[in-house]
C-alpha cells in the first residue's frame, strides 16, 4: 500500500530543495564560496557540494527482498557520527571535483535523487542505503533532515536574503527527531520551537537545558522537560 509517511516526506523533500537551491542561486557567490561556513574546517562552497552528496545517497537506492529487517530512521541516523570525518573527506574531494560547475553538479545529483524516489514509490518498500536497510520512507525523511539541517548551516554562515529552511519541512524533520528521543526514553513531549529544537538534536547549539525548556514541552502540564543531555545530540 502506498505510505502516507513517504508522500509527507516526498513532498517536504520537493519543497526544501526547491527553496534551498533558489536560496543558493541568490545568495552564495564567488566572494563568499570560499569563507569559513558555521561548520568548522567546512568552507561554505564545501556545504553546497555536500547538498549534492546527501541527494545522491537517495539516487543510488536500490529495494531489497521482502523480509529484510530496517533501521529505524535512529539506528540509521546514529551512524553518522562514527563516520564525520569521512563524510567531510569525501565532501572536500566532492567540492574540488565538482569545482569547474558546482551547482550544476548539485543539481544533478538532487534531480538523480527525487527522480529514483519517484521509481521507487509510492509503495514504502526496503531498500539498501549506503549505511544499511531502510524504509524508502525513512531514507526520505532523512534526505530533508540532511537538507533542512544544511540549509539552515548556510543562513547562519551567510545570514543574508530570506530564509532557506521550508517550514513544513522544518516541522517534520522535528517531529521525526522527537519521535526518536520519545521512543528510547519514553517522554510524552511535543515541540514548541522547531528551529531550537532541530539545533539541539543535531549538535548546532550546545545542549542547555534553558534552551531545551524553550524547543521542547510537555504534553501534560503536570510533566517537565526531562534532561536530555546524555542523549544529544542525536547527529
Amino acid at each position: 500500500m502506498p505510505s502516507a509517511e513517504l508522500a509527507d516526506a516526498r513532498a517536504a523533500l520537493h519543497a526544501q530543495w526547491t527553496l534551498l537551491r533558489s536560496w543558493v542561486t541568490d545568495v552564495v557567490d564567488d566572494d563568499v564560496a570560499d569563507d569559513p561556513s558555521v561548520l568548522d574546517g567546512w568552507t561554505v562552497a564545501e556545504l553546497v557540494a555536500h547538498l549534492g552528496r546527501a541527494m545522491e545517497a537517495l539516487a543510488v537506492c536500490v529495494p531489497l527482498p521482502d523480509g529484510t529487517v530496517p533501521l529505524t530512521l535512529g539506528e540509521y541516523v546514529g551512524t553518522y557520527a562514527d563516520r564525520a570525518a569521512d563524510i567531510a573527506q569525501t565532501t572536500r574531494a566532492l567540492a574540488v571535483e565538482i569545482a569547474d560547475d558546482p551547482l550544476g553538479q548539485v543539481d544533478a545529483r538532487a534531480l538523480a535523487a527525487l527522480e529514483r524516489l519517484d521509481e521507487l514509490g509510492p509503495d514504502d518498500l526496503v531498500v539498501q542505503a549506503r549505511r544499511g536497510p531502510v524504509l524508502l520512507s525513512t531514507m526520505a525523511v532523512s534526505r530533508v533532515l540532511e537538507l533542512v539541517v544544511h540549509a539552515d548551516d548556510l543562513a547562519r554562515s551567510v545570514p543574508r536574503g530570506s530564509d532557506p529552511v521550508d517550514p513544513g519541512a522544518l516541522q517534520l524533520v522535528a517531529d521525526a527527531l522527537l519521535e526518536i528521543v520519545v521512543a528510547r526514553g519514553g517522554w510524552s513531549l511535543e515541540v514548541a520551537d522547531p528551529r531550537t529544537w532541530v539545533r539541539l538534536a543535531a549538535g548546532r547549539q550546545p545542549y542547555d537545558v534553558d534552551e531545551l525548556a524553550v524547543a521542547l514541552h510537555p504534553r501534560y502540564t503536570s510533566d517537565a522537560v526531562p534532561d536530555l543531555g546524555r542523549m544529544l545530540p542525536i547527529l
